[in-house]
């Protein structure tokens, strides 16, 4: 895998700026700090000797350098908030002098209430339709207005330019490189023909990445963190990822998510065409999301299988097991 000369992000990012990014605002750390699980950003549970707004503890999320400009990150700021302000249940950033985006030195953070919870059991129907209420409504304030700063998600953002991106920079090896791109071409040509299918369905601005590392459960239900993907794209996007097993199981956990749904927002059925589409746009994503990360030191030993043979053998197979899927037909949408 070829070597990146960029320097790696967050080198500055000691224990000791982390406590003077939050002194630069006015508070009072006592000094302990927790990393949380992130990769994309730099996140630290952090304990104060004052509270901020009534919390003890906040989380602090340093972004990473580059990826979204200050515009951008404002505009999911102001989403989280109006969300936040209609009592959907999301994690939204905490203003400090009329600020939710602050800058300490290089880096740039934002500061959340701590929020706790656990993985949705999504076996339960109850569970599904709870979602899909909660999503439904997060959506409803989605299409009030439309991102200005934020991209769309498209077949090309997601899925030409990771591939024109992978192969241009040597990532995949080169004795699997024609097998790679063939698969990849032709699961591409796939997921167009499926946007083809569905038609000019409707964009919104979204959470963009719903899987359930992302959704915590209380007794008091879900509540919903990091919309860092949040992006314009069709309604589905926030509802594939609740989709698991085989067909008949997804069939019955879609039937379950649109019954919360539509309580709240219609849904338009050409939308299931995207479905399989999507997974294959995200699984081309991911990988060079990896790759464009590299020079990061947490990937390479979070990721070490990245860039082996055997990992784009099995990359390979799963875009031959997309094209399938693709070519079998969508779901089918009940009442």
């Amino acid at each position: 895998m070829p070597e990146t000369q960029a320097p790696p992000p967050y080198a500055s990012l000691t224990p000791d700026a982390v406590l003077d990014a939050l002194e630069s605002l006015g508070l009072l750390p006592d000094g302990r700090q927790l990393a949380l699980n992130s990769y994309e950003n730099r996140v630290y549970q952090l304990w104060l000797d004052e509270p901020l707004a009534g919390h003890n503890i906040v989380v602090a999320k340093f972004y990473r350098p580059g990826r979204w400009s200050d515009g951008a990150i404002l505009e999911e700021h102001a989403f989280t908030r109006e969300l936040a302000e209609r009592e959907i249940p999301v994690v939204a950033p905490l203003e400090i002098g009329g600020r939710t985006l602050h800058h300490s030195g290089e880096h740039r953070l934002a500061l959340f209430p701590r929020r706790g919870g656990r993985a949705p059991e999504l076996s339960d129907p109850d569970t599904l339709e709870w979602l899909g209420r909660f999503i439904a409504r997060i959506h409803a304030v989605g299409a009030l207005a439309p991102y200005r700063e934020r991209p769309a998600l498209t077949l090309h953002s997601f899925g030409e330019e990771p591939r024109d991106f992978l192969l241009a920079g040597g990532f995949v090896p080169p004795e699997l490189k024609n097998a790679w791109e063939g698969t990849v071409n032709v699961a591409l040509d796939g997921a167009r023909r499926c946007f083809e299918r569905a038609g000019d369905v409707a964009s919104l601005r979204l959470h963009g990445d719903c899987h359930m590392g992302n959704v915590l459960w209380t007794d008091a239900g879900p509540h919903f963190v990091d919309f860092d993907d949040s992006r314009t794209g069709p309604a589905i996007q926030d509802l594939w990822m609740l989709l698991s097993g085989d067909r008949r199981e997804q069939q019955r956990q879609l039937d379950d998510v649109l019954a919360g749904y539509r309580d709240f927002m219609d849904f338009d059925p050409r939308e299931l065409h995207l479905v399989e589409a999507l997974r294959t746009l995200r699984l081309v994503h991911y990988s060079a999301w990896l790759a464009r990360r590299w020079n990061d030191p947490a990937f390479p030993a979070a990721f070490p299988w990245f860039g082996s043979q055997r990992y784009w053998e099995e990359r390979i197979l799963e875009l031959k097991e997309q094209i399938a899927l693709m070519d079998e037909g969508p779901l089918e949408l009940f009442g």
